[in-house]
C-alpha cells in the first residue's frame, strides 16, 4: 500500500479535537518554556518560549480556527504557510510553521525501522521541531515502541492516544504541517501526528492543522498564576468597588 495513503488512514484514526491533559513532571516543559503576554493582559498567556531552542510557540495550537479563520482549523499546506506568515498577533508578526529537517538519505530515512525513525516514522527525537516538542519538552511517547509492539497508550488513552501531556498548550490530537517540503516530491511536505507521535510526508492538498511559530523570543515575560488566584483577585476588585458604591450612596 501506498505511504501516503497508509499516513492518512492512521491520521484519520487518530485525529480528534481536543486538549491534552497537563502532566507534572513528565518531558522538561515546566522549565524549557515561559509565558509570554501578547495582548497587555498578564492573566493570560498566549505564547511560550521555548529556552532550549530560542523559538516562541503559540499557546493555543488552534488559532486558525478559534481566530475565526477556519471553521474547523483543518487547511491544505498552502492556505496554513499563507495564514502563519500572514499572522499578525497584537503587532507581533515574522510568524510560521515549524520547521522539519531532512536526515540521511533525501525523503524518508530509518535507523533501522518505521519505528525507530531518523527523520521519518516514530521515537524521533530530534531533527523536527515538533518532535522535539512532543517527545523532549512534552515528553509523550508514540503509539509503537522500537520494536513495534503498540503502546498502551495508544489503546486505551482515547480520545488524546499518546498525547498524554501537552503542558498549558491547547494541541489537537491530529496532525500538524511542517512547513519544511519533502525534497523527492515537490507537491507533498512534511507533517507530523500529535497522537501517534508519526512524522511523515503527504500532499499538500491535504487538510491538516496549523501551528504558528515564531524565531527568538517574543511578547513579555509573565509569571502564570492559578485560575483560584484570579478569581480571588477579581472578586477582591468586585468588593472594593461595591464597597465604594454602598459608601456613596450612604452619603
Amino acid at each position: 500500500m501506498d505511504k501516503r495513503l497508509v499516513f492518512f488512514i492512521i491520521s484519520i484514526i487518530f485525529s480528534v479535537s481536543v486538549q491534552g491533559a497537563t502532566v507534572s513532571g513528565q518531558g522538561s516543559w515546566e522549565s524549557v518554556l515561559q509565558a509570554r503576554d501578547l495582548d497587555g493582559d498578564p492573566a493570560t498567556v498566549e505564547a511560550f518560549y521555548n529556552v532550549s531552542t530560542d523559538t516562541t510557540w503559540l499557546a493555543d495550537a488552534n488559532l486558525a480556527q478559534t481566530s475565526g479563520f477556519d471553521s474547523d482549523g483543518l487547511l491544505n499546506w498552502y492556505a496554513a504557510n499563507s495564514w502563519a506568515e500572514s499572522l499578525n498577533f497584537n503587532g507581533v508578526t515574522g510568524w510560521r510553521l515549524p520547521s522539519t529537517s531532512d536526515f540521511g538519505n533525501d525523503g524518508y530515512s530509518y535507523l533501522s525501522t518505521v519505528y525507530v525513525g531518523l527523520d521519518a516514522g516514530y521515537n524521533i527525537r530530534h531533527h523536527s521541531e515538533m518532535s522535539g516538542l512532543f517527545y523532549d519538552v512534552l515528553g509523550n511517547s508514540s503509539a509503537y515502541n522500537t520494536n513495534g509492539t503498540r503502546r498502551e497508550c495508544a489503546i486505551t488513552n482515547y480520545p488524546d492516544y499518546c498525547l498524554t501531556n501537552s503542558g498549558e498548550f491547547s494541541i489537537n490530537p491530529g496532525t500538524y504541517w511542517s512547513s519544511t517540503e519533502f525534497v523527492n516530491n515537490p507537491g507533498e511536505a512534511w507533517v507530523f501526528d500529535f497522537a501517534s507521535g508519526f512524522q511523515g510526508s503527504d500532499f499538500k492538498a491535504r487538510v491538516y492543522y496549523a501551528w504558528a511559530v515564531h524565531a527568538g523570543d517574543v511578547g513579555v515575560a509573565v509569571i502564570p498564576l492559578p485560575t483560584s488566584v484570579w478569581l480571588f483577585i477579581s472578586g477582591l476588585v468586585c468588593l472594593i468597588s461595591v464597597g465604594r458604591k454602598d459608601k456613596k450612596s450612604s452619603i
